[in-house]
């Protein structure tokens, strides 16, 4: 209390499970002003009293906090609070190889069990010409000297790193890395590291379990401390999957920059200062985000105002969903406000070196102004993420002249109009899944992709596009 006294417009920060209802009123009690934050991912107390409650992991807006009326949540990856080491690497840019040579294997501070040394067995297993490892030891791993026999057997190299104090430099230099189920995850997320993910502790399951599920990393058919040493190992035949499988690592590694985008330390500085903004933020379209996609696409105004009136069919629509999910070339995001609410959805089908936009705003935000923000927002996130696309492409109708202003706005400029046969890649029903390629205003008509079954024969557009640096 009396380095708090020091300190009167400080926040005081717990992190910790022994922080519990008590302690939180005491410290309201007895400190009266007294601004509190609460780190906190299993929302287990019976009551929070805190002025925020802090949970940064993608799992956080399942849980139930019983607080009190005042108490703000700070929920989802959007606040993950990266090192500090990390924030210079904002614009890091990833290249993808075809195969990958160069595995990081970090298990974090203690590995008890020892699973360092089976992930090196395993890796031997694969026999991938050409493969190269650094092998992360914590300060607390008892292990050390069998990991060294095993880097010294092993027949490609294998160094031991202890002590790093450049963390951030391994995982840019990495292919790919092989990682217990920590915050070093969210850090691998961050930098785009494709990654399988090996949950070695109780309070790691739940979240490695999600992570993939959802496909933001790999993960494993069975618990880490039942790998053996048979050649075809679970463990060992995911990694040679993923050493080999350039596709899906670019999937990855595009992913998890949308998960973490480096921010959530800013944001929470902002909340803190009391300076945060409102307006439209962006996260990656999960599994979750189906059920929901599909009723914006059956809108009976969506529907009445686009080419095809009928409704998509459930089944329909969840393999259209499934499949764009699964596409290395799609990036797809839900819009949301301050408030957490899903607004609208931004698609980007990544063609080379361009990507062609859809979006749509959610029926009750329309008319609000918020499709050249959320157009904004969007394709700055893309360059982010995908270093790759110099440009982003638009076609409209050129009866629809409200969404050429809204892109036009956005700073994309206007070409000819040109004739479309078969909706080929284009643009824009009202709102939607993606499945009509939906313009951001919400009662415009426009074009179906190629691969709908419902796409008219030839149709005209107006060209817009975007550069990189414009």
């Amino acid at each position: 209390m009396n380095v708090l006294a020091a300190h009167p417009g400080a926040w005081l920060v717990l992190d910790g499970y022994h922080f519990d209802s008590a302690y939180q009123r005491l410290v309201k009690e007895r400190e009266t002003g007294r601004r509190l934050l609460v780190i906190d991912d299993t929302a287990h107390l019976d009551r929070y009293d805190a002025d925020i409650v802090l949970n940064q992991n993608i799992h956080a807006r399942r849980l139930h906090y019983s607080r009190a009326p005042c108490t703000r949540l700070l929920l989802g990856t959007r606040y993950v609070l990266l090192r500090r080491e990390f924030w210079a690497w904002r614009g890091h840019r990833r290249e993808v190889p075809a195969i990958a040579k160069k595995v990081l294997v970090t298990m974090g501070g203690s590995d008890p069990d020892n699973v360092t040394l089976k992930v090196i067995q395993a890796l031997v297993r694969t026999d991938i010409p050409d493969l190269e490892a650094v092998v992360v030891i914590g300060p607390s791993n008892p292990h050390r000297e069998a990991l060294r026999r095993a880097a010294e057997s092993s027949p490609f190299p294998v160094s031991l790193v202890e002590n790093v104090e450049n963390m951030p430099e391994l995982m840019a230099w990495a292919d790919m890395a092989v990682s217990a189920g920590g915050t070093t995850v969210c850090e691998l997320l961050f930098l785009g590291v494709p990654t399988l993910a090996l949950p070695i502790a109780d309070n790691q399951r739940e979240i490695m379990s999600i992570l993939t599920e959802w496909g933001f990393v790999d993960g494993p058919d069975q618990d880490p401390d039942e790998i053996g040493a048979e050649a075809n190992c679970p463990i060992g035949i995911k990694m040679q999957h993923l050493v080999l499988d350039g596709d899906r690592r670019t999937l990855l590694a595009r992913r998890g920059r949308q998960l973490v985008d480096g921010h959530g330390v800013l944001r929470v500085a902002e909340v803190l200062r009391g300076q945060a903004a409102g307006g439209i933020h962006l996260r990656p379209v999960s599994p979750e985000d189906c059920f929901l996609l599909w009723e914006w696409a059956n809108d009976p105004v969506v529907r009445a105002h686009s080419f095809s009136p009928e409704s998509i069919p459930w089944a329909q629509h969840v393999k259209w969903f499934q499949s764009k999910r699964e596409d290395p070339d799609t990036v797809h995001f839900i819009a949301t406000n301050e408030k957490s609410t899903p607004i609208g959805q931004v698609r980007f089908d990544i063609h080379s070196t361009k990507a062609e936009i859809s979006l749509s705003l959610n029926a009750p935000f329309r008319g609000r102004g918020l499709a050249t923000e959320l157009i904004r927002l969007a394709v700055e996130e893309l360059f982010r993420i995908a270093p790759s696309v110099v440009s982003v492409q638009a076609h409209v109708k050129p009866t629809n002249q409200a969404s050429i202003r809204v892109f036009e706005r956005a700073g994309f400029k206007k070409g000819t109009v040109s004739p479309r046969k078969g909706g080929s890649p284009g643009t824009a029903a009202p709102t939607g899944t993606g499945h009509e390629r939906p313009a951001p205003v919400g009662t415009q008509r426009g074009l179906l992709p190629r691969d709908h079954p419902l796409t008219p024969g030839k149709q005209a557009a107006v060209y817009l596009s975007l550069a990189r640096g414009d």
